[in-house]
């Protein structure tokens, strides 16, 4: 345990994105659990941070942190302590204001309706990126390492940066989920790559024009038929039911 910690954490550089990661997944949990008691009118927290009679939501001091993270980053001392510190307040200004990301991509209080499940999808993919960069075996860094095992370090960086390609071009293509599971399972993240993408994306948005489009629709439309129940009982169980409706979208 000691020689492993010493070799592929503390020489790989790896404290940083450790804490950062728990700070992040902690962060996640405490925010959601809060959040679900205030609903409930359950626990001694209230729905009451203002400023001037405006509610503060907490992507705010998220954005306050992460500026914080990011400053030390790159302006504080080149020490542990100090990058340890940057990687705590990135992690955990990061999941305040991931936590909020369809309040902020909708502009409007989503936070517990079904757009709000956006930013629970938001948090897993990154929750997974974070954790698969800790968990990958760099190349780099490390001391007294053999031909095989170098050659297996490249092999398995490689196979994670192509995974990272797959599971961008699935986000593109709208396909969220399907990034998630591609970056543990690669065959996934390929299909889903290769596979139409869904029609409000940004990939169909750009490329996708009549009888191609037409496809993409009706393949959405029998994939969500089939297997939306399944993913929305999940998503509820990680960040809660939705209890309020969709407000109307906003006139530009």
């Amino acid at each position: 345990m000691a020689s492993w910690w010493q070799r592929d954490v503390i020489e790989a550089g790896k404290l940083p994105l450790m804490l950062c990661f728990l700070a992040f997944v902690v962060t996640f949990v405490l925010t959601r659990l809060i959040t679900r008691m205030i609903r409930d009118g359950r626990g001694p927290f209230r729905n009451d941070v203002t400023a001037g009679g405006t509610h503060i939501h907490h992507s705010v001091p998220g954005i306050i942190l992460l500026i914080i993270g990011a400053l030390t980053a790159v302006g504080g001392p080149y020490q542990l302590g100090w990058r340890s510190f940057a990687a705590i307040a990135v992690g955990i200004g990061m999941s305040l204001v991931l936590d909020e990301f369809a309040l902020i991509l909708h502009l409007q209080d989503v936070y517990w309706s079904g757009e709000g499940q956006l930013s629970v999808e938001a948090v897993s993919l990154t929750a997974a990126c974070l954790g698969l960069a800790l968990a990958g075996f760099s190349p780099f860094g490390v001391q007294d390492v053999g031909n095989i095992e170098l050659t297996l370090r490249l092999t398995a960086s490689g196979v994670l940066i192509a995974d990272g390609v797959l599971a961008l071009i699935c986000v593109l293509k709208g396909k969220y989920r399907t990034a998630l599971f591609g970056l543990f399972l690669p065959p996934v993240g390929v299909i889903g790559a290769l596979r139409l993408a869904r029609p409000s994306s940004i990939w169909a948005r750009h490329r996708y024009r009549g009888e191609r489009l037409e496809r993409a629709t009706r393949r959405a439309a029998d994939f969500d038929r089939h297997w939306a129940p399944i993913q929305t009982d999940w998503v509820d169980f990680i960040g809660g039911k939705p209890s309020q409706p969709n407000p109307p979208a906003q006139k530009q």
